[in-house]
């Protein structure tokens, strides 16, 4: 089980990525910030970062505004 956000507890699949738990999620925004287990992830890692069983995932978007 992965704990993301502190809330949503969600199935580990082995071998799954961030872009697999953001499927999962159904997030698909173009501005999203991914952290596991207190280690920010580039974006250009999500396809490769392994998420590990009982990781604690934190996903925000980036918001702008004026």
């Amino acid at each position: 089980m992965i704990l993301v956000n502190n809330r949503d507890r969600v199935s580990w699949q082995m071998g799954m990525t961030v872009t697999d738990l953001l499927k999962k999620m159904r997030y698909s925004y173009s501005l999203i910030t991914v952290s596991v287990n207190g280690e920010v992830i580039p974006h250009e890692d999500f396809e490769s970062h392994m998420v590990p069983d009982e990781a604690d995932v934190t996903i925000f978007h980036l918001a702008h505004g004026g």
